[in-house]
């Protein structure tokens, strides 16, 4: 029988938000209880919140947006791995994978994962990222996806950006804040659904993993 893993996060006014980017806010503009004949929500928020990804021209001018990306880049087979005692993850701990040739998605689960048991916590600085020469090994070894369990691929205040420009400059969607509590280390097929935003530099969206 298959199993099904949401690795979505729930959204809500209580989740982190990078620091400067708004936070989520819900109201209703519609309510039964108020005598309405239905019920209507406004929501707004960051397209970067929550589980999302980030489209090339997020860090790149006048790369492709969200609605331009390839399907097969965001659905196929994946594969999780596990680091739990990482600050941050280099090239020589890429090294020790040995990836199955063909590799075309990696999703990074690290001790990111434990800080969704709080919803309710504040952003933390120190969260567990790809460093630049780890953006370029991914990028060497022919990956056309990354995800991570955080809200960036990419260590906070990294001079120049160098991850997030090194991955979609050589065509790698990041996929950021990921839900991989219940995933355990090992092969799945991966559904990356993000909204379709016509000219947005990010969206958030369902993830699943099948096995």
């Amino acid at each position: 029988m298959r199993r099904i893993i949401d690795i979505t996060l729930a959204v809500s006014a209580q989740m982190p938000s990078w620091p400067g980017e708004p936070k989520l806010t819900a109201s209703l503009l519609r309510d039964m209880d108020r005598g309405d004949s239905c019920t209507v929500s406004r929501i707004e928020g960051g397209v970067h919140t929550g589980t999302h990804l980030d489209a090339p021209r997020h860090f790149i001018k006048g790369r492709i947006s969200v609605d331009e990306l390839a399907l097969d880049v965001l659905i196929g087979p994946a594969r999780v791995v596990h680091f739990p005692d990482a600050d941050a993850i280099d090239a020589a701990m890429l090294d020790t994978l040995a990836l199955p040739a063909g590799t075309v998605r990696l999703l990074l689960k690290t001790r990111n994962s434990t800080l969704w048991n709080d919803p309710g916590y504040a952003f933390r600085e120190d969260y567990v990222a790809l460093t630049p020469d780890a953006a370029q090994w991914i990028v060497d070894r022919g990956i056309r996806l990354v995800g991570i369990d955080y809200l960036s691929v990419e260590r906070f205040r990294e001079p120049g950006h160098r991850t997030h420009k090194l991955l979609p400059g050589a065509g790698v969607v990041a996929v950021e804040g990921l839900d991989l509590r219940r995933a355990a280390p090992g092969n799945y097929d991966l559904y990356c659904l993000p909204l379709k935003l016509a000219g947005a530099d990010g969206a958030p969206g369902a993830r699943r993993l099948d096995r």
